[in-house]
């Protein structure tokens, strides 16, 4: 038995009830520190993915015959897909008027999209019915 061993032992014949369970547990290891401790993450906007509904019914196999980068196959998709090259966006079409942009990197690119595609669209609009 060693020195701190006798002298534990000691403090805990002189010590309390409650004080003596805690001098003869064992000492609890220490708490790991997490690697991710004051990190502060770096990031990048890259893809923005909005929502839109124009409250019109689209005709999308017009839209698919006249207007240049529109492909539409419902027989996959029910959707036309409208692929702009500036800014680089990708505008899903629904006969229903809603539309989802996607791929621009602000929201200033979603609005400047989504105007863009209403010009090409408004020959090939009608209103709801109700």
């Amino acid at each position: 038995m060693g020195l701190e061993e006798i002298l534990m032992a000691k403090k805990v014949k002189k010590a309390k009830p409650k004080l003596k369970a805690k001098l003869r547990a064992k000492p609890r290891p220490k708490k790991e520190v997490s690697p991710l401790e004051g990190v502060k993450p770096v990031f990048k906007i890259e893809n923005i993915v909005a929502s839109a509904a124009l409250g019109v019914e689209l005709d999308l196999y017009a839209i698919a015959q006249q207007v240049r980068d529109v492909e539409y196959e419902p027989e996959q998709f029910p959707g036309a897909i409208l692929k702009l090259k500036d800014p680089r966006a990708s505008l899903l079409l629904f006969k229903n008027g809603k539309i989802i942009c996607t791929g621009c990197k602000s929201a200033e690119e979603v609005e400047f999209s989504i105007n863009r595609a209403v010009k090409l669209l408004s020959a090939h609009a009608r209103k709801l019915r109700t």
